[in-house]
């Protein structure tokens, strides 16, 4: 069977062109190395299509106002500003008609925000922690929940603004905390009761009824580790403070099924992770959602639980572009 040969656009976000512009590492914690740009390439050249590098946001808008042209766009562009950050490429796309990877405008504007992401998974009747989203630091004495809490950024993620400090015991240290979070980052913080529990992560392949899940990572952090959170530093440093453990046990499965329930609830596309954590009772909750998971082949947890599963990442990078090609 003969493939149709497709130009496929790559848009992204390069780390190294921020840290040159005066960003931090941590603000370019999302961003992406040159090669995971270079494993994509070489995955869609191996499957008999054309890749083209775009890059930014910017850098498309240019490349649209020339009149180029693609069928697919493969699209990890995670944006710089605002809520829509990283809903600004694939709107975009549908202005222009132009197919993509990942879930539309709609879907990665609202699963950023975190708080707004809980309330529809809350209202799916899937298992999360009671939250809070704290708008200023005059709205901290609005909190009603049981300590321990913990609070980070609400529309950041790779552990952004998460700390062993997250941890919250008593009132003084979260208006601490919360006012610090308020000013570095200039958005609302999310605060929710802390799970004592197992914490996973789930990759999900595919889209609606045929969506699944592929497996559980268990988050297991070693003895050098920040405590209490998957933070930005035991992420940053995985390879000596984090131990990636795939587990098939009853919870884990739990955790699975919880996951698909949320992805399919959010009408998410294509491919991406769902971090749950177990509460004292043992049940896995929903923490968060990653909508447009990091595909770096060696360093990404999505790419990590493939690998652990026995897929491999040239495996996984095609089967995500037959999703998106998928009519509907």
């Amino acid at each position: 069977m003969t493939i149709k040969k497709l130009k496929i656009g790559l848009t992204y976000d390069l780390r190294e062109d921020y840290l040159k512009e005066g960003y931090s590492l941590e603000e370019t914690a999302e961003f992406d190395l040159p090669d995971t740009i270079e494993a994509l390439e070489n995955v869609i050249r191996d499957i008999g299509h054309q890749p083209d590098r775009i890059g930014n946001v910017k850098a498309l808008v240019r490349r649209l106002a020339a009149g180029d042209k693609w069928e697919l766009i493969f699209n990890i562009a995670e944006g710089l500003h605002g809520f829509g950050r990283e809903a600004q490429v694939p709107a975009i796309l549908d202005a222009f008609g132009i197919p993509y990877t990942f879930a539309g405008p709609l879907g990665q504007a609202l699963t950023l925000h975190k708080g707004m992401t809980k309330h529809i998974v809350r209202d799916l009747g899937v298992p999360t922690p009671d939250f809070f989203v704290a708008e200023s630091a005059d709205d901290l004495s609005q909190i009603k929940l049981p300590y321990p809490l913990f609070a980070k950024p609400v529309a950041e993620g790779t552990g952004k603004g998460v700390t062993s400090a997250s941890k919250i015991t008593g009132e003084t240290q979260l208006r601490e905390v919360c006012t610090m979070l308020l000013g570095k980052f200039g958005q609302p913080v999310i605060v929710e009761e802390y799970l004592p529990g197992r914490e996973f992560t789930v990759g999900i392949l595919g889209t609606g009824k045929n969506a699944r899940a592929l497996g559980a990572l268990e988050i297991i952090l070693l003895a050098e580790a920040e405590l209490d959170a998957y933070s930005y530093e035991n992420k940053e440093h995985y390879e000596n403070l984090v131990d990636y453990k795939l587990v098939d046990d009853a919870q884990a499965r739990q955790a699975m099924e919880t996951a698909l329930r949320a992805w399919r609830g959010l009408n998410l596309k294509d491919a991406g992770r769902i971090d749950l954590r177990c509460d004292a009772n043992g049940v896995p909750n929903f923490i968060e959602v990653n909508a447009l998971a990091g595909l770096n082949p060696v360093r990404s947890d999505l790419p990590i639980l493939c690998k652990s599963l026995g897929m491999k990442y040239h495996e996984l990078i095609s089967a995500i572009i037959d999703s998106a090609l998928q009519p509907g």
